[in-house]
C-alpha cells in the first residue's frame, strides 16, 4: 500500500493506493508548505503507522526538501508535471490527454508516451477567485461564493457580444462574453453580490477553458482532463461547459470524480515500492 501526498498552497490532499487503486483519499486545510511535520499530521489524519506501507510519494511545494525516509519507508518525491499527467490520465481513464490542474492556480501538462510536460498555465485559480471575493463581496468561503453565484446572473456585471456589436461573431452568440465585469462602470448602483460571485465564476472558468482549449490544439492533443479542487464548485463547472459549448468543442472535456486528488494519485502511481 502506497501514500500519495500532494504539498498544495491550500490544501495537502492525500491518497492511499493499492496496485493501481485509489482506496482512500483526504485532504487537511492551510497546512503550509511540506515539512515533516506536516507529513506526520497526514498520517496522524488516518491513524497510519509508516510501517503498514510499502512507499510515500511527495509532490507540490517544497516536497524535496523532505527527507528520503520516514522510519524506515522510502519517501519519493514527483515532480508536479508527472505527478498532475499520470493522476489526471489514471482517473480519466486514458492514455495520453492535455491534463489542467485548476487549483489555488492553474498548470497544464501535455500527458502522452509516458512523458509528462509542463505546456502552459495560468495565475488565475481558486486563489484568484477567492482573493477578488473577499474584496469584492466581503467573504473567502468558496461554498458561500458558490451558493452566492447560483442565485445570480453574470450578465449583470458582464457586457455581452449583443452589446458591444449587436450579435454574435463567427460561431459565438450574442450573449458570449464581451468584456468581463464590462457593464459595472456604466451602472448607476452597485451590483450585487450574486451577480459579483456569478461574473467571478465567469472570468476565472473562462480564462482557464480558453487556454486549456487553445493549449490542446497546440500540442495536438485530442483529449482535455480537469482535475484539482475548484471544479467541485457548480458554478466554475458551468462556465467551463459554456466555454466549451460556445467553441464547439468535441470530444467534450472530462471532469472525472475526486479529481482533487489526483495529483497526489499520480506522485503515488509513480512511485516505486522499494523500502529501506
Amino acid at each position: 500500500m502506497k501514500l500519495g501526498i500532494d504539498f498544495g498552497l491550500t490544501n495537502t490532499d492525500a491518497v492511499l493506493v493499492e496496485g493501481e487503486r485509489m482506496v482512500r483519499r483526504w485532504t487537511l486545510r492551510h497546512t503550509g508548505p511540506a515539512r515533516l511535520e506536516v507529513l506526520q499530521q497526514v498520517l496522524a489524519a488516518q491513524n497510519l503507522e509508516p510501517s503498514r506501507l510499502s512507499a510515500i510519494a511527495t509532490t507540490g511545494g517544497l516536497h524535496r526538501n523532505l527527507p528520503d525516509y520516514v522510519e524506515g519507508v522510502r519517501v519519493h518525491k514527483v515532480g508536479e508535471a508527472e505527478a498532475i499527467g499520470r493522476g489526471g490520465l489514471a482517473l480519466a481513464q486514458l492514455g495520453q490527454a492535455l491534463v489542467v490542474s485548476a487549483g489555488t492556480g492553474t498548470a497544464m501538462i501535455a500527458a502522452r508516451d509516458g512523458k509528462f510536460e509542463h505546456v502552459t498555465g495560468s495565475a488565475v485559480g481558486g486563489g484568484t477567485l477567492l482573493g477578488l471575493s473577499r474584496l469584492l463581496i466581503g467573504t473567502a468561503d468558496p461554498l458561500e461564493v458558490a451558493r452566492l453565484a447560483g442565485a445570480g446572473d453574470s450578465g449583470g456585471v458582464d457586457s455581452t457580444l449583443a452589446d458591444a456589436i449587436g450579435g454574435g461573431i463567427g460561431h459565438l452568440p450574442a450573449s458570449a462574453t464581451a468584456v468581463n465585469f464590462g457593464r459595472v462602470a456604466e451602472l448607476e448602483h452597485p451590483p450585487s453580490r450574486e451577480d459579483i460571485a456569478a461574473g467571478l465564476f465567469t472570468i476565472v472558468g473562462q480564462v482557464i477553458g480558453v487556454i486549456a482549449l487553445n493549449a490542446a490544439r497546440a500540442t495536438g492533443l485530442e483529449h482535455i482532463v480537469i482535475v484539482g479542487h475548484l471544479p467541485d464548485l457548480e458554478p466554475l463547472r458551468q462556465a467551463l461547459e459554456r466555454v466549451w459549448q460556445f467553441y464547439l468543442v468535441e470530444p467534450r472535456p472530462l471532469i472525472p470524480p475526486h479529481g482533487g486528488w489526483a495529483t497526489a494519485l499520480g506522485a503515488a502511481l509513480s512511485a516505486g515500492e522499494t523500502r529501506g
